[in-house]
């Protein structure tokens, strides 16, 4: 990407958004922009095309998604898929009509199957079937690879697609039970100090990988400049750990010194979720943020903004 190039950041308001457009004024890019929900909704197809003929954005980074826990996901299906079709419908027809350089789009480590060999490689993408619990979530963010893929094909466009695995840090969702599990885990430990004891949904024993949403976005600046091919790419850390040790991470770092008491008939997920990242690391890009460091800086983001 040129330092003078118009960048639109979809999402710029989200976590993974803000962090991306921090991550591109670090290194020099001047002339990003986006919009709040209320400024344009993506949803809306004659919006969006309104905006990328108004603006005509050199660059994209297609991170607004509808997004939510598995409460949220298990409760609200057809939202999660309307919704994340649509945004991504809109985005990469009006990127296409407007002549966009390039346009990376964020999926989700959901779209792998529920019982995928671990870690997992890009190459299993539609090996199995997917976890019940954010089945519409995952379709979508399928459909949204394959969209990439087929406007390459077809119209010799630059789309490039990234899978993240679970994210976390500043400007996360941390409601108590619509949020990912870490951000919810953060608010839930924080209300429950002085407390005898803390409930968390599931076993405790489901693996996952957790990657700080700077260190993301860092990846897709990289990504956007160096890579070309329309296979999908896994972001994460490589390290993976239990739910029940993630809780007792964020106990140490809020400061709850109760028990941890698992209710074993909500549901766990899939049972473990870790990325190959080999591709990534091998364009020379690696995280910078430890899981205890990156909790630490998610606390005093949620503590700033229980202030406000």
């Amino acid at each position: 990407m040129e330092k003078s190039a118009k960048i639109y950041i979809a999402g710029i308001h989200g976590m993974a958004g803000s962090a991306i457009a921090r991550a591109l004024k670090a290194a020099g890019y001047a002339h990003c922009f986006g919009h709040s929900h209320k400024e344009l909704d993506l949803t809306n197809q004659t919006a969006v095309n309104a905006m990328f003929w108004r603006e005509r954005p050199d660059y994209c980074f297609l991170a607004a998604a509808k997004v939510g826990g598995i409460h949220a996901n298990n409760t609200y299906p057809a939202d999660f898929i309307f919704s994340n079709l649509a945004i991504q419908t809109n985005i990469f027809h009006a990127a296409h009509q407007f002549r966009v350089k390039k346009l990376l789009f964020l999926g989700s480590s959901c779209v792998y199957p529920r019982l995928a060999s671990q870690p997992i490689t890009e190459d299993q993408l539609l090996t199995g079937p997917l976890e019940p619990t954010n089945e519409s979530y995952a379709i979508a963010k399928i459909a949204g690879i394959k969209m990439c893929q087929a406007y390459n094909r077809q119209f010799s466009a630059s789309m490039i697609s990234c899978m993240p695995t679970n994210l976390y840090g500043p400007g996360d969702n941390y409601h108590s039970e619509n949020a990912h599990v870490l951000p919810a885990l953060i608010r839930r430990a924080h209300e429950a100090k002085g407390k005898p004891e803390l409930v968390i949904w599931g076993t405790g024993t489901p693996m996952r990988e957790f990657l700080f949403v700077d260190d993301l976005a860092e990846a897709c600046v990289l990504l956007m400049n160096e890579y070309l091919l329309s296979d999908a790419i896994n972001i994460g850390t490589g390290v993976d750990c239990s739910i029940r040790e993630l809780a007792e991470m964020v106990c140490r770092v809020v400061g709850f010194n109760g028990e941890l008491r698992f209710d074993a008939s909500k549901p766990d997920g899939t049972p473990r979720k870790l990325l190959n990242v080999s591709k990534i690391k091998s364009l020379g890009w690696k995280p910078k943020t430890s899981l205890e460091d990156g909790i630490a800086i998610a606390y005093k983001d949620f503590l700033k903004r229980m202030e406000q």
